[in-house]
């Protein structure tokens, strides 16, 4: 585990699938149902045969960036994407607890897909599910251990699914602190980052800081910034997967377009 605030992880540079960029990160942004979106993204990205080494991602951005970095084919992880359900991560279960919902559900699926409970440090590609330590409202990337604990840390939104207790911490929804976190791939050892902020035209002066970042990130000449548009489709219900992935397909390929070498 390695926390935002202090020093870079240390990689020893033998991770990895044959192709990789190992100093290449790719960021998803959480988004609910939204995350559909980052799959088109994966699609474009190995059309164009850019094979990022590390993934990081928040929420349901974190799902996304999971499978990638356990080295999932991008056919696997659409068929997946366009078949989940809510009920796969999460469930009722009526018991008393901090959210309505209990993420059990994340456990076994994991166990089912895997035969295991695998730790992240095992996984073929370099992985952080960033997530929010509730008791210091900072953020922290889980990059080691289970992974089942940290997917159901990096998806416990407040109120719905109950925090992870994790070596001291009380972890939640890393969206709460950065939904977008750079920070967490550059301090796994990312030098160049493509960046899926899941972005929508509705976005006012009330969300300000968001806005000024996220220009910041455009301005950065080490960051591939993509934005599928999210306006007008559910984020809460999966009707609008196919949708969201052509959108992160036609978002990448807008992107792209716009950039030179080294990232195409």
């Amino acid at each position: 585990m390695v926390s935002v605030e202090g020093s870079a992880a240390s990689r020893d540079g033998t991770r990895g699938e044959p192709g990789d960029d190992a100093g290449l990160g790719l960021v998803l942004s959480g988004g609910g149902a939204f995350g559909a979106a980052h799959v088109g993204v994966l699609q474009v990205l190995a059309e164009r045969g850019i094979r990022p080494g590390i993934a990081v991602g928040a929420s349901s951005g974190a799902l996304v960036a999971a499978a990638y970095a356990a080295g999932f084919s991008v056919e696997a992880i659409d068929r997946a994407a366009r078949a989940f359900r809510w009920r796969h991560i999460a469930r009722w279960t009526g018991a008393a607890r901090w959210g309505l919902l209990d993420t059990v559900a994340t456990r076994e699926v994991v166990h089912r897909i895997f035969g295991v409970d695998p730790l992240i440090e095992d996984l073929p590609r370099v992985f952080g599910a960033y997530a929010t330590n509730l008791r210091t409202r900072e953020g922290v990337i889980l990059d080691r251990g289970p992974l089942s604990t940290a997917l159901r840390s990096t998806i416990a939104v407040p109120g719905l699914l109950p925090p992870v207790r994790h070596q001291g911490m009380l972890l939640a929804d890393g969206g709460m602190v950065d939904n977008v976190p750079v920070a967490a791939a550059r301090a796994l050892g990312a030098q160049r980052v493509i960046v899926v902020r899941l972005h929508a035209k509705w976005e006012n002066v009330r969300m300000m800081r968001t806005v000024t970042r996220t220009a910041a990130l455009a301005a950065d000449e080490s960051v591939l910034l993509i934005q599928p548009e999210m306006q007008k489709h559910a984020q809460w219900t999966m009707r609008d997967v196919p949708h969201l992935i052509a959108e992160g397909r036609r978002a990448a390929e807008a992107a792209l377009r716009k950039v030179p070498l080294p990232w195409s």
